[in-house]
């Protein structure tokens, strides 16, 4: 299961009306390892600023790499995360996250990051099964 949903938050969508903050805190509590590395992206692409931040060290175990395909898999927690926390993400492998500022500052960096190209360039017989 993706996320650990409450009885309440449940009930929410049962009725039709979703409290997106009520959401994103299902995501941080269910998704710890995935919430943790893009919130320290973001602070990363606050306080060194420039086109973007990105983490480029595979997860430490299967658990924390299922909780980041979770997260940025899913349209709805990726959209979630995005306007939580004011940027744009991008998903390259299985661990490559990186958070890109909503201007249009980065908006050539992003486009080479997400490009077929930039996947192509950022293979590894190392990520081969990951």
């Amino acid at each position: 299961m993706s996320l650990d949903v409450s009885p309440a938050l449940l009930e929410q969508a049962e009725r039709g009306e979703v409290d997106e903050k009520e959401f994103v805190d299902c995501v941080r509590t269910s998704l710890p390892f995935a919430w943790d590395m893009i919130s320290n992206l973001v602070t990363r692409l606050q306080v060194d600023g420039g086109e973007f931040a990105d983490n480029t060290t595979p997860p430490p175990d299967e658990q924390a790499r299922g909780q980041l395909l979770r997260a940025l898999a899913s349209d709805a927690i990726r959209g979630a995360l995005e306007r939580h926390f004011g940027v744009r993400l991008a998903f390259q492998n299985c661990h490559r996250v990186a958070v890109f500022p909503l201007d249009t500052s980065s908006d050539e960096r992003h486009a080479r990051f997400t490009s077929i190209r930039g996947q192509i360039l950022n293979q590894s017989p190392v990520l081969r099964d990951c």
